[in-house]
């Protein structure tokens, strides 16, 4: 499952990486970098996925592992990954890994219970939706403009894909996140709150968020 040969070339500056370049965008996560894949994606949501894949030296191979890197729009600097967004799309995401493999990896007697925290996650596209499966940026080059890089390259792949529209879903800790979707024309339809979670997860409410694409399409 190798990317498209679509890269472009962004205006994201390199901040504090060391990297001198600009931050170039493509579709697909590169061969091999499953493992920085997986370690960012922690990163960024670590936090609401620890009480189900806990601890982080089991949870970062296991997301690598089951990640399908034709589901993602990356970006890299100097040839480093420094962010990806994934996405579902035709019955396939970024991340996965099924029942059975949770059980594997955590055992019959931990693994259930895992399994459904992460049904609790369990979101599935409409007809002519793509659904973002989360956006994760190096904390070196956050502020820079490569969450927006990832969200323009998304938006142009759903149009290729002739989707009418993304839907998202971001939580009431991520502020910073939501101010980038709706700067990127996201609005908020729905918020679903579940302060039962906040404790065992670490938010207490979700909205979801949609953009509509125009028949300019990334527009």
């Amino acid at each position: 499952m190798g990317a498209d040969a679509v890269d472009r070339s962004g205006h994201a500056g390199a901040g504090g990486t060391g990297g001198g370049g600009s931050v170039t965008v493509r579709r697909g996560v590169p061969a091999g970098a499953e493992p920085r894949a997986a370690a960012l994606y922690w990163e960024a949501f670590g936090r609401k996925l620890g009480p189900a894949l806990n601890p982080p030296d089991k949870a970062v191979p296991f997301i690598a592992a089951h990640l399908d890197p034709g589901r993602a729009v990356c970006a890299l600097l100097d040839g480093e990954l420094v962010g990806l967004a994934g996405y579902q799309l035709d019955g396939r995401s970024l991340t996965g890994g099924s029942a059975a493999a949770v059980l594997r990896a955590y055992g019959r007697v931990r693994g259930l219970p895992r399994l459904l925290l992460l049904a609790l996650f369990e979101r599935r596209p409409a007809p002519g939706q793509l659904v973002m499966d989360g956006i994760a940026v190096d904390a070196r080059m956050r502020g820079r403009g490569v969450g927006s890089l990832l969200l323009q390259e998304v938006a142009a792949l759903a149009a290729e894909a002739g989707c009418r529209e993304i839907r998202l879903d971001v939580i009431d800790t991520n502020p910073r996140a939501r101010a980038l979707y709706e700067r990127r024309g996201f609005t908020a339809v729905r918020t679903e709150r579940t302060p039962y979670l906040r404790r065992l997860l670490g938010f207490g409410a979700v909205t979801t968020m949609r953009r509509t694409l125009g028949t300019g399409g990334a527009a």
